[in-house]
């Protein structure tokens, strides 16, 4: 039996019961399944030049990399044609990088550069000074320094010897905030708004009334399964009541879902998985083909004046084929109502079968109406 199916049906057998124990004896912060409106990262762009590379850049067809370097000399005072320029230790590269909810001017971020020519490799390379934009086109960062990848290319006569994915890399620290986020600080509110990793209805009304609990004179309500609104009577420490509401505690709800992933093999089902009362039968029928070559060896007839004429007589292999039908006997399970996927799984280990047996049977069990929640396929 396959060991990863077998280390799966212990954790559906055993895991489900120690986890909705715990849940229900401590419970899960919302700081872990929601966060609160307006507090997010932002998204940074920007287009550079990495030079110094040995020779790996971008060649002259790229006629951006050709302007871009023309216009960065420029800048200098340097005046020289576009014809006279060999990018060949020069790449183009789109810059990016994540802009934390709240961060200040001098705030430290990684960037990540990515080639956008033919460069093989950004191997040794620095990025010139590249600004960051965020989405309402405004400058937030700039980035500049030596990139890092642990990737290399050579080329040789046609012949290539390549680690990792040597045309991106990441400058650890390399960009400067310059300007705060869009994400307003609030020194104090009247509103407040959470909103749900995963909506759920059932988890949206249970944080609603752990909310109202912690907040008893403000007004509480679930606006949706994803949105839980807070209205305070006065003005209210944003910061402060912000750490009140990620610290508190719910059990949130699940769907009984099972995730099934064909090429790797995969199963995974939340504990709350459960089938109907089903029949399944499951039988393979196997196929083996051998086959022998034999080998035809002529014989000398006749010695001297009496030998046949050998003309066109040579050796021959000959293959003799075999073909072999062999078909067990079904193997056949009967589960009652209220089963659940980890006890499908337990007695599908008793039967021997595959991980791959036991998606199909789960597929099976889906089609049938018999397996009571979502059935995803990846």
């Amino acid at each position: 039996m396959n060991r990863a199916l077998v280390m799966f049906a212990l954790v559906l057998v055993a895991g489900p019961v120690a986890a909705d124990t715990a849940d229900a004896a401590l419970g899960v912060r919302l700081k872990e399944i929601a966060r609160v409106e307006g507090v997010r990262e932002n998204p940074l762009t920007g287009y550079g030049l990495v030079v110094g590379l040995a020779g790996s850049g971008d060649s002259p067809r790229n006629q951006a990399t050709v302007q871009s370097v023309a216009n960065a000399l420029a800048a200098f005072g340097v005046s020289v044609s576009k014809q006279e320029l060999a990018t060949r230790n020069v790449a183009a590269v789109m810059v990016t990088a994540v802009l934390p909810p709240f961060a200040s001017p001098g705030d430290r971020l990684d960037v990540q550069a990515s080639s956008v020519g033919d460069a093989r490799s950004l191997t040794g390379g620095t990025l010139l000074l590249t600004p960051l934009y965020g989405p309402d086109e405004k400058l937030y960062a700039l980035s500049q320094g030596p990139l890092s990848n642990g990737a290399y290319r050579f080329d040789s006569f046609a012949n290539t010897v390549q680690k990792n994915h040597p045309t991106v890399g990441i400058v650890p620290g390399g960009a400067t905030v310059e300007r705060e986020g869009p994400n307003a600080q609030r020194a104090m509110t009247r509103t407040i708004d959470v909103l749900l990793n995963a909506p759920d209805f059932t988890t949206a009304e249970r944080a609603r009334a752990a909310l109202a609990g912690v907040f008893p004179g403000a007004e509480v309500r679930a606006a949706h399964a994803g949105r839980i609104s807070l209205s305070f009577a006065g003005p209210v420490a944003f910061v402060d009541a912000v750490a009140r509401i990620e610290g508190t505690t719910i059990a949130p709800d699940q769907r009984a879902r099972v995730v099934v992933n064909e090429r790797t093999g995969t199963v995974v089902a939340g504990g709350g998985v459960r089938v109907s009362a089903v029949s399944v039968s499951h039988g393979d029928l196997r196929v083996t083909v051998t086959t022998d070559f034999l080998v035809s060896q002529p014989t000398i007839i006749g010695i001297g004046r009496d030998a046949v004429d050998a003309d066109g007589v040579r050796t021959v292999i000959v293959p003799d084929s075999e073909v072999v039908t062999a078909e067990r006997d079904p193997a056949t399970l009967t589960l009652p109502a209220g089963t659940t996927v980890g006890d499908l799984v337990g007695a599908l280990q008793k039967l021997k079968l595959s991980t791959r047996d036991v998606i199909t049977i789960l597929q099976a069990i889906k089609a049938a109406g018999a397996l009571q929640g979502d059935l995803l396929v990846q």
